[in-house]
């Protein structure tokens, strides 16, 4: 089973811009970040909505979301998303969320399932894992909880979409605290006008 993670980036190396809360979940100037993807046939589909460009990054975006049986994701990016989400969430699978605030499970439209997980890390991923049947398992984020995946070795493909700005202050995903383990495989480059799609394979 392969463990991803999959997250659009600034040039300068930020996820998110300053401020994030609950009325803010980008930060501050971040639309750059997520406009692209806003534009998009596949995540329009995704959000219950229709048209959109059918493109190579849109291609892309389907590959992810058909590739992914279960999601992990920590308590912050689930807390901001949350009402945007509404009734009929885009992960149409079950969704683990890393909290220290236990909750009942909740059954959204659609085949999202949210379980809150109050043991750690590898807890959440076993029981991801577990949910996933044949497809992987991918840790949405935060930035946070995607650096302590890298940290302890359980990410084995990262895929980065690099949007052409710089942001220059926010969320970085690398933040030199030593995340990422081991060599790097390039798996696949795309180039397109909105960003460029850098998909690498953990060396073991």
């Amino acid at each position: 089973m392969t463990v991803t993670a999959d997250l659009a980036i600034t040039l300068d190396g930020y996820v998110a811009g300053p401020n994030v809360t609950l009325d803010n979940p980008g930060g501050d100037g971040a639309a750059p970040i997520f406009h692209w993807i806003h534009t998009l046939a596949s995540w329009r589909e995704r959000q219950g909505m229709t048209g959109g460009v059918e493109n190579r990054d849109s291609e892309l975006v389907r590959e992810w979301f058909d590739a992914t049986g279960a999601v992990v994701m920590g308590r912050t990016m689930y807390d901001t998303g949350e009402e945007f989400w509404g009734d009929n969430p885009p992960f149409r699978t079950p969704v683990f969320v890393l909290t220290n605030r236990p909750r009942p499970t909740l059954v959204k439209e659609g085949g999202t399932t949210f379980t809150f997980v109050t043991d750690g890390i590898h807890s959440a991923l076993d029981r991801a894992k577990a949910a996933a049947g044949d497809r992987a398992v991918d840790i949405a984020g935060g930035a946070d909880t995607v650096r302590q995946y890298l940290g302890a070795g359980l990410i084995d493909e990262l895929q980065l979409h690099v949007v052409p700005t710089l942001l220059g202050a926010g969320l970085r995903l690398f933040d030199g605290q030593g995340a990422v383990r081991g060599a790097l495989e390039p798996v696949r480059v795309v180039h397109t006008p909105l960003a460029t799609h850098l998909k690498y394979r953990f060396g073991k």
